[in-house]
């Protein structure tokens, strides 16, 4: 099968994940959930993500539409559509499912796969973070993962609006 191929089959639909968590649960597979924009992928999304793979067998990753990320982040973002971002993230050998969402939050998502840990950066320590009642409720996980300073997407958009001035 080809390279393409094989990472394109990582970004899925509710119905065919729906199938291929049975699958996992079936193996008795430990699911890692996260979910973020991901617009410009750099080093800490890198960090990050590995990290929270680490937590689990499997990792699905929850990634905002575009109609989502400019109700979010503003009218100009993202700067990568969804398809390009989900792509880019699929390609990634630790990243087991991609899968969109439109809602301003992934509570619904969350609610849908029923993760064994859910993971957020630990600038969400000491915040609600969204999906926390549901992983309660089923015995699951919270878990904060120290982000890689000096690394974010409005940074380095910052950095090169700088250096184009």
């Amino acid at each position: 099968m080809e390279k393409l191929t094989l990472i394109k089959e990582k970004i899925f639909t509710r119905e065919r994940l729906q199938k291929q968590l049975a699958v996992w649960r079936f193996k008795e597979k430990k699911i890692v959930f996260t979910n973020g924009c991901f617009d410009i992928l750099h080093l800490g999304h890198i960090e990050y993500l590995a990290k929270a793979r680490d937590l689990g067998h499997v990792l699905i990753i929850g990634l905002n539409t575009d109609e989502s990320v400019h109700r979010i982040k503003g009218p100009h973002r993202p700067v990568n559509n969804e398809n390009a971002r989900a792509l880019t993230l699929a390609a990634l050998s630790f990243v087991d499912a991609i899968i969109l969402f439109g809602e301003d939050t992934p509570h619904e998502l969350i609610r849908f796969i029923q993760p064994d840990i859910l993971v957020k950066g630990k600038d969400y320590e000491g915040k609600e973070i969204v999906g926390a009642d549901i992983m309660e409720a089923r015995g699951g996980e919270v878990v904060t993962i120290e982000l890689t300073k000096g690394y974010s997407t409005t940074h380095t958009l910052e950095k090169i609006f700088k250096a184009l001035q």
